[in-house]
């Protein structure tokens, strides 16, 4: 995928040198499960923070313990849905940074033989075209399991999708953009590419696996 397809996607890549840094961690194989749990949550935070930069707020006044000040509150309903099992990973650093977020979920499986996703489950708060929606998974690949998730915010109401992933292939970005070219793509890094079992190159192995110890 060139470089002029990529700028004219709603795609947003980290650049920050702490994402770097975690990055050095996340993709070592001799990182153990309790630590990549510590970096995944750490660069997960950051990747919140710019996915939400942009949210509508409103003015308030509150009072300091000096005088009152004119504040600005969040104005928008935020609705966060990890993918089963490993978009579990980047919940809590979600709600830490927005804890007045409502939560559902969905379950997607891949066959491993032919990457393709199947919807298992899925439990999400109603009126979801009041909300901004954020999809979370931390592996963008083929794209098939973003496509369906997001195919399925779709159909329950779901009108602005943010896709939220801690890695992705230029192959899953292409897949998720032509499928669902207003929704919008936040990873903090944007890998090589795919080899011919699927997994992202140079990456950093099963996100879920290496996150659980399975």
């Amino acid at each position: 995928m060139g470089c002029d397809m990529l700028r004219r996607m709603a795609l947003h890549v980290l650049s920050h040198p702490l994402v770097e840094d975690t990055f050095a961690g996340l993709r070592d194989r001799h990182t153990p499960c309790d630590e990549f749990r510590r970096l995944a949550h750490r660069v997960t935070l950051l990747l919140v923070a710019e996915a939400t930069r942009d949210l509508p707020t409103t003015e308030a006044a509150v009072e300091t313990p000096l005088e009152t000040t004119t504040v600005r509150r969040l104005a928008t309903r935020v609705v966060a849905v990890p993918v089963l099992r490993a978009g579990l990973g980047m919940l809590d650093a979600f709600l830490a940074l927005v804890p007045e977020a409502q939560v559902g979920y969905f379950g997607l499986e891949r066959n491993e033989e032919t990457a393709v996703a199947r919807r298992y489950y899925e439990k999400v708060p109603p009126n979801l075209q009041d909300a901004v929606v954020f999809l979370l998974d931390p592996m963008l690949a083929t794209g098939g399991s973003a496509v369906l998730a997001v195919d399925g915010l779709r159909g329950l109401g779901a009108q602005r999708v943010r896709f939220l992933s801690v890695i992705a292939a230029p192959e899953g970005v292409a897949a998720l953009s032509a499928a669902a070219p207003d929704a919008e793509i936040y990873t903090a890094a944007l890998d090589r590419q795919l080899n011919d079992r699927k997994y992202i190159l140079p990456g950093l192995g099963d996100f879920g696996d290496r996150l659980f110890g399975t």
